[in-house]
């Protein structure tokens, strides 16, 4: 179900009414079952893949501990990789590979005929996939003991406030606050109402209101003019933005309401200065498997300077990859790659520049390295958004040979929807705390509560899914 549906409307007031009458034992089961069924809405079929890999990983967890020899070791993370690895590469790449196969072949002259099989990824397989890896790597590596209660640990894989579309908690974040007894203040309460609120606003005033917009624009851009195009982009960037932080913001908020704090997943990322500060904010806790579980098993930074720049490239790719089972992903995932090399080497080279030169003012120089960044990432949601690479093609094509004319008025709804987004991030920005507008004054705070309210009434309406979950 939806976190702005109907149904989870009469979900989660139940399951919290239940929940704080319950004691900690009680209270972790029934948030088990609760999170059985949050997700068994979309396909109940799906929860014997959930349970398979929360069956493995616990029984892994508990080998490893238990064996000294490396070798032996290795064998109960090998067994976590090859359940997690193999169901994700099953479900979500087998007709990618199948037609990328198919299509190599008819390059050739070969007519191979494509299976009739075609697998539905489960909701938020790639999400609950590497949580739980990094769970049983971080037992291999004795950075986290293993849960001996399988309740705690099967709540850990399945928390449904996170459990399709992230945050992707850590073991050692997460699990102590669910082995613990948890007592939800009236603050914790108030500000898991707000953060709900913020994200509900994000996703159905904003992202939903884009929406539309957006897909016009991409489902037949050589009929578009150059500024529909442009304005389709923006709006996508928008869209993306706040309904993915929109997502998290209320499963943060769902989660302080059951007394379980999830991590910060975005923070302002559009006020990024560079490419790599960008990344620090965006999709953190991604951002951080990433770095810990891939890149920096790769090597990192610590065989040189190519082989750094080629982990960046392969970390991105693979990340790219792990969006979604398209070539579009994977030249969004390189574009990133070769932005962060690039930035990379351009630091190095003005660490060892030595000469002074003329600068422009700080404000200034911030604001163009900003603007820039935004591009430079808007560039890439062309791919990502893009159904394949003609699409794309004729999507950058369209806006790079100008042609319509430049009518400004054809972006009065994006500058509508990022002005209704600005108050916010501006507040986040200064502390990089969303619920900085709690330290408001009360005037000002019920002028933003209005606000959002009206704009949720005034431009919702339109039943978009969360563009996340399909990954």
């Amino acid at each position: 179900m939806w976190f702005n549906s109907w149904e989870f409307l009469y979900f989660l007031p139940t399951v919290l009414a239940i929940y704080y009458s319950l004691n900690k034992k009680a209270q972790n089961l029934w948030l088990l079952v609760a999170s059985y069924f949050f997700y068994g809405w979309w396909d109940w079929r799906f929860l014997s893949l959930v349970f398979a890999s929360t069956l493995v990983d616990y029984f892994a967890g508990l080998y490893i501990q238990n064996q000294q020899a490396p070798s032996t070791r290795r064998l109960g993370l090998y067994a976590s990789l090859f359940m997690n690895l193999g169901a994700l590469c099953l479900f979500k790449y087998f007709n990618f590979f199948v037609d990328s196969f198919t299509a190599l072949g008819d390059s050739f002259g070969l007519n191979f005929n494509t299976p009739v099989l075609r697998l539905l990824p489960p909701v938020g397989i790639s999400f609950y996939t590497f949580q739980t890896l990094s769970y049983t790597i971080d037992v291999y590596r004795n950075r986290q003991e293993p849960v001996r209660n399988f309740i705690d640990f099967a709540l850990y894989v399945t928390y449904f406030p996170q459990l399709v579309a992230g945050p992707i908690e850590r073991a050692t974040a997460l699990l102590p606050q669910i082995q613990k007894k948890r007592i939800v203040t009236l603050e914790q309460f108030q500000a898991g109402c707000l953060l709900i609120l913020i994200g509900l606003f994000k996703k159905i005033a904003l992202a939903d209101a884009a929406a539309p917009l957006v897909e016009e624009a991409f489902a037949n851009p050589q009929a578009q003019s150059s500024i529909i195009l442009l304005k389709g982009l923006y709006l996508f960037s928008l869209q993306i933005y706040c309904d993915f932080s929109g997502y998290s913001s209320i499963a943060r908020g769902v989660s302080k309401l059951i007394g379980i704090e999830l991590s910060e997943n975005f923070q302002t990322p559009y006020l990024a200065t560079n490419i790599t500060d960008f990344w620090r904010r965006w999709h953190i806790t991604l951002s951080r498997w990433l770095r810990d579980y891939l890149y920096i098993p790769l090597g990192g930074n610590r065989l040189g300077k190519t082989r750094t720049y080629i982990n960046l490239m392969l970390t991105m790719l693979i990340g790219g990859l792990w969006h979604g089972a398209n070539w579009t992903f994977v030249v969004w995932g390189g574009l990133h790659g070769f932005y962060l090399a690039a930035h990379k080497k351009i630091s190095e080279i003005r660490r060892t520049n030595t000469k002074k030169n003329a600068k422009l003012s700080s404000t200034i120089l911030t604001v163009l390295k900003t603007v820039t960044t935004f591009h430079l990432v808007a560039l890439t949601w062309i791919f990502f958004r893009s159904p394949d690479f003609t699409t794309a093609c004729n999507y950058l094509t369209g806006i790079l040979r100008w042609h319509g004319g430049f009518p400004l008025s054809y972006l009065k709804l994006p500058i509508l929807l990022f002005a209704l987004l600005a108050p916010i991030e501006w507040l986040q920005s200064r502390r990089f705390d969303v619920l900085a507008i709690t330290r408001l004054p009360v005037p000002v705070r019920a002028l933003y509560y209005v606000v959002m309210i009206i704009a949720l009434i005034l431009l919702g309406g339109n039943d978009v899914p969360f563009i996340y979950f399909q990954f």
